[in-house]
């Protein structure tokens, strides 16, 4: 097997990040989490991570053990409590939970934050005098769908295209370069007037050409030369050309 496309992607904020994309994505009640689903859909996304061969941190293998004896603790049947007795069944989410909203917390704080720098950087001053040239500013997506939106996306279309089984790890002697791929998806892009479906920019069941086509897919993202956008959860991923 290769493994000269195992890489490791700064994009994945950590695994408690992923937890609220989660909480977000599937509307679930923070307060009263259910950890079946929740630990079902976090192993879905590790999985998917661990097929495309990204070396993921260990944080995220701790958070998906961590789920797992979570589920089999609420599977278990409650103890009866006394109700003359003065005592309280703790419950074993309540850590969780606790990291969760304060995850949360610091997560909406850094986004306020991150729009004052964005309206501060559009303040100019200058010495008054004219002059005819004109500032361009960057263009902000609203919508743009995240890095976890492009897993789902990935494999909801492993299930679509059948391709659970191993996937082609052949090593070729002609690899596309990640430059190359990002060239091709910008023309690609560019040439289609209502966007591209996610699915259509990964036409073959290679893992090399799967790794090499999300790879570039974010570098484009990061760049801003293109787009990611869903219109609800579940719903198809369209790449959109940003200009």
């Amino acid at each position: 097997m290769s493994h000269a496309y195992k890489v490791k992607l700064s994009t994945f904020e950590g695994p408690l990040d992923l937890l609220l994309h989660l909480v977000n994505q599937y509307e679930i009640d923070i307060y009263d989490i259910p950890m079946a689903e929740l630990a079902d859909q976090y192993l879905d996304y590790v999985h998917t991570m661990q097929t495309l061969e990204l070396n993921i941190a260990s944080e995220y293998l701790v958070m998906a053990a961590t789920l797992v004896a979570l589920k089999s603790q609420m599977l278990l049947p409650k103890q009866e409590i006394d109700p003359e007795l003065d005592t309280y069944e703790e419950d074993p989410r309540e850590d969780l939970i606790i990291r969760l909203i304060e995850y949360r917390k610091y997560k909406e704080a850094a986004k306020v934050l991150s729009e004052k720098e964005r309206e501060q950087n559009q303040t100019f001053t200058r010495t008054p005098k004219s002059f005819d040239i004109e500032e361009k500013r960057p263009t902000i997506n609203e919508g743009e769908a995240s890095v976890y939106d492009m897993l789902d996306a990935l494999q909801h279309m492993f299930e679509r295209k059948q391709w659970n089984r191993p996937l082609d790890t052949k090593v070729e002697k002609q690899d596309i370069p990640i430059e190359q791929r990002m060239e091709e998806i910008l023309m690609i892009v560019k040439h289609a007037r209502n966007g591209i479906l996610f699915d259509h920019l990964f036409p073959y069941p290679s893992r090399s050409h799967i790794v090499i086509t999300f790879m570039a897919l974010l570098q484009l993202m990061k760049q801003n030369e293109v787009f990611c956008r869903q219109e609800d959860n579940f719903t198809h991923l369209y790449i959109y050309p940003n200009s």
